[in-house]
This record gives structure tokens, C-alpha cells and sequence, in this order.
């Protein structure tokens, strides 16, 4: 191991021999897509993390604002700032390029980033990418279709996120089930299909019926549908880091699995996870999703 990657704190994990693993791209996701081949993704906050869960085989990372609660201690994730996601971004791309990791980073547009306008977001998207993402993240539907297109057409790939978006957990009064009956589901839909024809490659979709996230990934060809808490039809699954290795500090949620207790490590937590997510044994819709 050269020695640039051994300090007095530990050393970070190697990443898999890399003839064996690609690096991800939205090339790359979209071929996993069309052979059926689950999309995996975690969040990461810091280089070390960031390098176990590369190790372990995880395609994507998400620097997400749940930093601010599960590492800043923040009741949601309105008070994260651009500044913040900028440093966590940065660790976690410096973590992934000291063991010549593989992953795909993408790092979430906080709070009032990018709602101002258009040339907010491509500045604050700018920032991000600078400090080492991939992709940006930005929640909601309708009014943020333009700036997702804005984005795409200047270089910037997007993720989206609809559903339950934390962001605005205020204005929807909670962390509750989002598109249940048939006009709210019309209107996620409608979001979800004006989200693609502006670009997003991928959409993250939260605590949203199972059935009607199976239905939007067949529709939605050419953007890759993330579930958390929206059940298995999806064509990934996306967790919080501290969730899935039982480290939540509140209520464990109902779309949530430890990983860790079975498995005697962190990396062999992701590994399992990783390969539940293969097999379509998580989530299980009759116990993770509505």
C-alpha cells in the first residue's frame, strides 16, 4: 500500500482491483437500468465512510443534508448551508480519491441554495461540483423544473426528489406518506414526467406508495428511480448511512433496516445491504413500504 495512504489514525480500505470495477457514470447507470441490475446507493459525510462504503461495492454516494441531523444534530434539514455541503462534498471526494474509489457522488442543493433562481442554483451547483460531486440534488416538482433544465443544458447532471421532501417537511405537515389518492398521485406523476423530459437522470422518491413507484420507474425510461420508504419496484434503494448501522438517534422508521446487527462490521453491514438490494430482499413491501 503505498504510504500516502497509511496515517497514524488508521488507514482507509482499499478499493476493489480496478480492473474489476468501472468507474460509475451515467452511462454506466443506465446500462445497470436496462439489465435490470439494482442501482445501490448510501449516504456518506466524510472520507473514510466514503471509502468503506466504495470498498464494499456501493455504486452511489449521497452527500446528503441529512447531515444536519444525523451529524450536526439539527431537528431537519433546513438549517444546513451551501458552505457546509461544500466541506462534506469535498471529504468525501478526497476520501474516494485516495483509495482510487469508484463511486458516483451526488451532493444535495440545501435549503434556499436554489430557490431563489435559476442562476442561484448553476451557482451553487457549480460550487459542488467544484469541491468534487458528480451530480446535484434538488427537491420537489413543478416550479423546479425549469431550473433542473437550466442545470442539465449547462453540464450540471440532476437528481430530483419527490415524495417526502425534508426541505419543506413543514409545509406538508410531517413526515407522512406522500401521493396516496388519485389526484396527489396525478400530480407526482405529472412532476415526475416534467422532471424527466427537463433532464434529471435520476429521482429519488420518499415514502411514496409502492405500487405507484413501480409504475413511475416503468414509465420513466430514461430517469432511474431511488426509493427510500417506497418499496421494491424501484430501480434502486437509497438509505441513510446512520439508519441502516442501527445509529439513529430517533425512532427507527418503517423503511429502515439495521444492517449491522447480523453483520460484525461496518463494511460487512454495507456489503449485506448491497446484496439485499441485489436480490430483492430489501425492502420487503409487506414490512418497509405502504
Amino acid at each position: 500500500m503505498p504510504p500516502s495512504a497509511t496515517t497514524p489514525y488508521g488507514t482507509l480500505p482499499p478499493a476493489s482491483p480496478l480492473p474489476q470495477r468501472r468507474p460509475v457514470s451515467l452511462p454506466r447507470l443506465q446500462q445497470m437500468r436496462e439489465a435490470g441490475d439494482k442501482i445501490t446507493m448510501l449516504t456518506a459525510y466524510d472520507a473514510t465512510f466514503a471509502a468503506v462504503a466504495d470498498a464494499a461495492g456501493v455504486e452511489c454516494l449521497l452527500v446528503g443534508d441529512s447531515l444536519g441531523m444525523v451529524c450536526q444534530g439539527l431537528a431537519s434539514t433546513v438549517g444546513v448551508t451551501l458552505e457546509t455541503m461544500i466541506y462534506h462534498t469535498d471529504s468525501v471526494a478526497r476520501g474516494l480519491r485516495r483509495v482510487q474509489g469508484t463511486a458516483w457522488v451526488v451532493s444535495d442543493l440545501p435549503f434556499g441554495s436554489y430557490h431563489e433562481s435559476k442562476e442561484q442554483a448553476m451557482r451553487s451547483a457549480s460550487a459542488l461540483m467544484h469541491a468534487g460531486a458528480h451530480m446535484v440534488k434538488l427537491e420537489g416538482g413543478g416550479w423546479t423544473t425549469e431550473t433542473v433544465r437550466f442545470l442539465v443544458e449547462r453540464g450540471i447532471p440532476v437528481c430530483a426528489h419527490l415524495g417526502l421532501t425534508p426541505q419543506t417537511v413543514h409545509a406538508l405537515g410531517g413526515y407522512r406518506v406522500q401521493g396516496k389518492g388519485e389526484q396527489a398521485a396525478q400530480i407526482l406523476r405529472r412532476h415526475a414526467h416534467e422532471l424527466q423530459d427537463a433532464g434529471a437522470s435520476m429521482v429519488v422518491l420518499e415514502m411514496v406508495p409502492a405500487q405507484l413507484s413501480a409504475e413511475l420507474t416503468q414509465e420513466l425510461q430514461h430517469c432511474h428511480t431511488i426509493g427510500i420508504g417506497a418499496g421494491s419496484g424501484t430501480a434502486g434503494q437509497v438509505l441513510v448511512l446512520h439508519d441502516m448501522l442501527g445509529m439513529n438517534l430517533g425512532k427507527m422508521a418503517k423503511f429502515v433496516h439495521n444492517f449491522m446487527q447480523d453483520a460484525g462490521s461496518v463494511r460487512g453491514a454495507m456489503q449485506a445491504y448491497v446484496r439485499a438490494v441485489k436480490d430483492g430482499s430489501f425492502p420487503n413491501n409487506a414490512q418497509h413500504a405502504w
